[in-house]
């Protein structure tokens, strides 16, 4: 999941725990995910970073060996809203321009702040991968984050993505016009998911996220999946250790 100087100052000044990464990742040295300065070095970047090397509930993780709980799904207020899609150097993202999205976990509503994608995914099933992730960041005011994980594999055309792509930025810092895109086209028919204590999967990788995880890829055109890794060829980090964590499945 993508943090960003410009993604958390864009939309996120009602988020304190937000904004304080945000004003960290002003000061922060370089990253990528591939050569000097790729995951392995990250924790070694910078003072801030050290819970990417040190870090006992890193993300992102094979999802395998879950167990079934009937605990709650997630309870989602989504709707069509405008974004504006930029690029911030490592994805392409999309930035909420309302407060009109939320999702409901654990009885607490966390506000959708932003959207982005990674290739290919960050999570795996079983040790497999697909060809993309996206990550739907939602926060609360009083801090802690909630990310809703979608894996996206090769086949009929996603309305959603086809109209993010066809916007996205190819130079850094760009910013596109700010369409309006039905997010609900995101999510997958079956809504089991897998949900567990993690992390930023980019620096500095704090240790602050709910990540749920749908079980099931959803479709998206070949082409533009095409489009995007034309622009980021590579940016998912290397599965990280379960660890002693709980991984749940919700049916």
């Amino acid at each position: 999941m993508s943090i960003t100087r410009r993604s958390l100052l864009s939309g996120l000044a009602a988020c304190p725990l937000c904004a304080g990464l945000a004003r960290a990742e002003a000061a922060h040295p370089h990253w990528t995910y591939e050569g000097h300065g790729g995951p392995k070095d990250w924790g070694a970047l910078s003072a801030d970073f050290q819970a990417c090397a040190l870090g006992s509930q890193q993300s992102p993780v094979n999802l395998e060996g879950a167990v079934e709980t009937p605990q709650k799904p997630l309870a989602f207020s989504w709707s069509a809203q405008p974004f504006k899609v930029v690029n911030n150097g490592h994805t392409i993202q999309a930035d909420a321009l309302s407060g009109a999205n939320s999702v409901d976990l654990s009885g607490k509503a966390y506000e959708l702040k932003q959207f982005h994608f990674h290739a290919p995914s960050e999570h795996a099933i079983g040790g497999a991968r697909t060809a993309m992730e996206v990550h739907f960041v939602h926060a609360r005011p009083e801090g802690g984050l909630a990310v809703v994980g979608v894996l996206m594999k090769a086949g009929k055309s996603n309305a959603a993505f086809a109209q993010v792509m066809a916007v996205a930025p190819k130079a850094e810092g760009a910013a596109a016009a700010q369409p309006v895109i039905d997010i609900t086209a995101f999510l997958p028919a079956s809504r089991s998911l897998y949900r567990y204590e993690g992390s930023l999967t980019t620096p500095p990788c704090s240790e602050v996220v709910d990540w749920n995880v749908f079980a099931t890829p959803i479709e998206v055109g070949q082409a533009d999946i095409d489009a995007f890794r034309a622009i980021f060829p590579m940016n998912a980090r290397p599965l990280q250790a379960i660890n002693r964590r709980f991984l749940l499945q919700l049916n």
